[in-house]
């Protein structure tokens, strides 16, 4: 029961996140800045991730940090395919998942070669108008992937983490 409980409380924390997570304008400027600010946050903590930031599906940002590997590179590639489809979270995706018992391939057809709903990829919104792209990360635990995106999208927008960030 604590299981389905902790799911919850992790899935309206998310819905949360990716509700006030959202940009008022977001360009190809915007993109490489935000790659950039994920980038210089991992090497503080000295973490070694794959960024990928999509505008429009279109690839404008990509740093593959020392210590990863063209794996990490296959997991941004599926995480990201999931949130571009999705439009959500890919870790809030995996969590409904687990919570029903329910695969990817399973309730969409969508084959595991090309889609992840591990966490880490998280959806880009611009209020008026919605999705417009994708920020991911990988090469952490899938939480601490989530996680990562989380805070420095809560610092470019001006925002606190501290009650946004999953614990």
């Amino acid at each position: 029961m604590a299981a389905i409980l902790d799911f919850a409380r992790d899935l309206a924390l998310i819905a949360r996140q990716e509700e006030q997570l959202q940009f008022t304008a977001f360009d190809n400027a915007a993109a490489w800045s935000l790659g950039a600010s994920i980038k210089q946050h991992c090497e503080a903590l000295s973490l070694a991730v794959t960024i990928e930031i999509r505008l429009c599906r279109d690839t404008v940002f990509f740093y593959a940090m020392v210590g990863t590997s063209p794996n990490n590179s296959d997991w941004a590639r599926r995480k990201r395919n999931t949130t571009e489809l999705q439009q959500r979270s890919s870790y809030a995706i995996g969590l409904a998942l687990v919570q029903s018992g329910d695969t990817l391939e399973s309730q969409s057809g969508l084959p595991a070669r090309d889609y992840a709903h591990h966490g880490g990829s998280f959806p880009i919104r611009v209020r008026g108008l919605g999705f417009v792209g994708v920020a991911t990360v990988s090469g952490l635990p899938q939480r601490q992937d989530h996680n990562v995106v989380v805070q420095v999208l809560a610092q470019t927008l001006g925002l606190s983490a501290d009650g946004l960030a999953l614990p």
